[in-house]
Order: structure tokens, then C-alpha cells, then sequence
């Protein structure tokens, strides 16, 4: 089987709802990181075989195929195709294993794997809100419903359970959201995020810098956040942050690595995705991470980083505490609480953190997590080179 290599890995800085980036149109957004993959890797952009684009909410300015509206508006010439996905926030994780699947077969050698999400413009779970006649609606149908009776599927919910099920407290998830802060400050002190943010034109100048991390975070100021539910432990603080951003990486076989003089960041070793429960929900990354592992016959000691999405703090909490993982390895530059989770935009945005985060530290080996509404995740290993 043909290796697939990622040879650009780039992220948008984040922005807060209403912030920085809430005048980008979540179609320029996108074409920005598609253009500043062409020019990073400096590939043709005619040379471009597909872009698989992954959004969580396709409706309003970003419905009508964003993808292929996004190689419109970018540099990438007419004759680029796209296709947009949706696997919740695993979307753009998932187009990455995409990309490389159809790499891996020889059916394609130059695919561009992004993401996007504007939060601000199109709020979280616009997608599932209306009806054929334009009325709230819910995408839980009778079969649904028949076979999970009253339940509701809710990310909050599933958090709430994960923290109950591993008992982990409120202060104890509150001083893992701490130390995603500190991390975050202390790698936009150190120019940690320096070779994968690409700057963002806006009003006064250019968005380089994440805009949700708290430079100033306490114990004290998380601790007087109110829980999203009445006698939970979840909180805005411990949760990650609505965000606006976009992100992509270039996959490519060794054939087009020298056909184009590109230079390979990393090699794809292992892809993977499973499903769980669908209640508890965000738990699978704990169980896609024992597949993962076994099918690339490794260890979690054999890992060098380990990215997992921060969507609350339970779920990297349980995934180091069921894995046997080293806090010291995991988001070594903080996650999405400080950094902020831009849905659709978070796989592709955490593969440029890890990959040079990799090289930053003269590691090896890498492996990228998360949870995905409806009991889905992603696990994706990958070798620096």
C-alpha cells in the first residue's frame, strides 16, 4: 500500500464569538487556509485532485457545498473538485484519513484535507433547528425515539456523565482547564504557534494570536462560574470555547512528494474510527485509542505528543486515566478550553498543532483524538519525518 505524507499543516488563529474573525464569511475563511496551504507547501494548486472540506453546521453562509465554494473563492482553479463533510467536531480529522485513504489506494496523490467554522455567523446546531415548515424541529425522528426512548442526545448530558462515571470533581476539572490556560499562554509567549497560524487580515491590522486563552486564569475565577445544570460540574470555564477558524493540510503520495519538491512534515501510520454509545457519548475516544493502538501494534508509551479535543474536560481526563497516558504528552500547548474549539475546523487545526509540535520537540510519533457527537471518534497516528 502507497504512504501518504502531510506535507503543510496550518491553522487560522481563533476567534471568539462576535471577536476578531466575525467578519470573515465562513467561505473566505475557508478559501484562507486552502491558499495558505498551496503556498506553504508551494505545490501547484492545478495539481490539486480533490478537497474534502469538513463543517458541522452546512446551512446559511456555510450550506450550498461549502467546499466547492470555498475552491471558488481561493486560488485553486475551477477544475479542483470538493466535497464537504460532517462527522461532527472529528469533521476535518476525518477528512484528513479521507484524504489519505484515497492516497494510500493510488487513486489520487494530491488532496487537500480542511476545515471551517464560523461559530459567530452560523450558531452552534443551526443545521437541526428547522422543519419543512421553517418551525423548530428536532432531528430525533419516532424510529429514534422508539429505540432511545426518552433520551436526548446532548453533548452537556454526556459530559456530565463521563465526570459522574470517573469521578472526577469540579475542582478537579476546573484545575485541568487551569492548566490548558497556562500551557496555551506559555506557548504564544515561546512562539510555539508561529509556523501554523497564518495571519488573518482585519480592521486595524492582522489576527495572529488566539484570541480565548486567558492569559490571566485562576482557580478563583473558574470557581465562580455557575454549572450549565443545576447540581453538575460543567461549566463555561471547563468546557471548550465557541470559536471561529479554519485549518488545512495537504496530503500527498511519495509519487507527487517528488514529482513537486515538497518536503514531508509527517507520515500517516494509522487511521481509525469507531462508534460507541450514543448517550454517554464523548467516551469513545477512550476505546477508539485501544483499537488504534493494537492495529499499529504499539503502546500508548511508544507516543510522543498526544493531541485529544478538549470539548469538556472529562473527556481527556478519562481518555489519560483509561489509556495509562502522561498528562505531560497530552496538548502540550494547551486545547480547545483556552484555544477554542471551531467545530468542523478542529481536526485539521489540531493535526498542525501536533505535527509541529513533533518537530518543535525532535519527537516522533503522534497521536490525535477526539469525540464526535452521536458516540463517534477519530484516532489518527502519525510518524515526523
Amino acid at each position: 500500500m502507497a504512504e501518504a505524507y502531510i506535507c503543510a499543516a496550518v491553522r487560522t488563529a481563533g476567534g471568539r464569538r462576535g471577536g476578531k474573525v466575525a467578519d470573515w464569511h465562513p467561505v473566505d475563511l475557508a478559501a484562507h487556509a486552502l491558499n495558505a496551504v498551496v503556498d506553504r507547501s508551494g505545490v501547484d494548486p492545478a495539481a490539486i485532485e480533490d478537497v474534502i472540506m469538513g463543517c458541522v453546521g452546512m446551512v446559511g453562509e456555510q450550506g450550498l457545498h461549502i467546499g466547492r465554494n470555498a475552491v471558488l473563492a481561493s486560488k485553486l482553479p475551477e477544475h479542483v473538485p470538493a466535497v464537504s463533510i460532517d462527522r461532527q467536531c472529528g469533521s476535518s480529522q476525518q477528512a484528513i484519513q479521507f484524504a489519505a485513504q484515497a492516497v494510500m489506494s493510488g487513486t489520487m496523490d494530491l488532496v487537500i484535507a480542511a476545515g471551517v467554522e464560523s461559530m459567530t455567523r452560523v450558531p452552534m446546531g443551526s443545521s437541526g433547528r428547522f422543519t419543512r415548515s421553517f418551525e423548530p424541529g428536532s432531528a430525533k425522528s419516532p424510529g429514534l425515539d422508539k429505540k432511545y426512548p426518552d433520551i436526548a442526545f446532548t453533548q452537556f448530558a454526556g459530559a456530565e456523565m463521563i465526570a459522574q462515571k470517573h469521578g472526577f470533581s469540579r475542582e478537579q476539572l476546573d484545575e485541568f482547564s487551569l492548566e490548558s490556560h497556562r500551557r496555551a499562554k506559555a506557548a504564544i509567549e515561546a512562539g510555539a504557534f508561529d509556523k501554523e497560524i497564518v495571519p488573518l487580515e482585519i480592521e486595524g491590522g492582522m489576527h495572529t494570536q488566539d484570541e480565548g486563552v486567558r492569559m490571566d486564569a485562576s482557580m478563583e475565577a473558574l470557581g465562580g462560574l455557575k454549572t450549565l445544570v443545576e447540581g453538575g460540574v460543567i461549566t463555561a470555564g471547563n468546557a471548550s470555547q465557541i470559536c471561529d477558524g479554519s485549518s488545512g493540510v495537504l496530503v500527498a503520495s511519495a509519487e507527487a512528494v517528488k514529482q513537486h519538491g515538497l518536503t514531508p512534515l509527517a507520515r500517516i501510520h494509522n487511521l481509525t474510527v469507531t462508534a460507541g454509545d450514543p448517550v454517554i457519548m464523548l467516551e469513545e475516544p477512550l476505546y477508539a485509542t485501544d483499537r488504534a493502538l493494537k492495529r499499529a501494534g504499539m503502546k500508548i508509551d511508544d507516543i510522543d505528543l498526544y493531541e485529544v479535543n478538549e470539548a469538556f474536560a472529562p473527556v481527556p481526563m478519562a481518555w489519560l486515566k483509561h489509556v495509562g497516558a502522561d498528562h505531560a504528552k497530552l496538548n502540550v500547548n494547551g486545547g480547545a478550553i483556552a484555544l477554542g474549539h471551531p467545530l468542523g475546523a478542529s481536526g485539521t487545526k489540531l493535526m498542525a498543532t501536533l505535527v509541529h509540535a513533533l518537530h518543535a520537540r525532535g519527537k516522533k510519533w503522534g497521536l490525535q483524538t477526539m469525540c464526535e457527537g452521536g458516540g463517534v471518534a477519530n484516532v489518527t497516528i502519525i510518524e515526523a519525518v
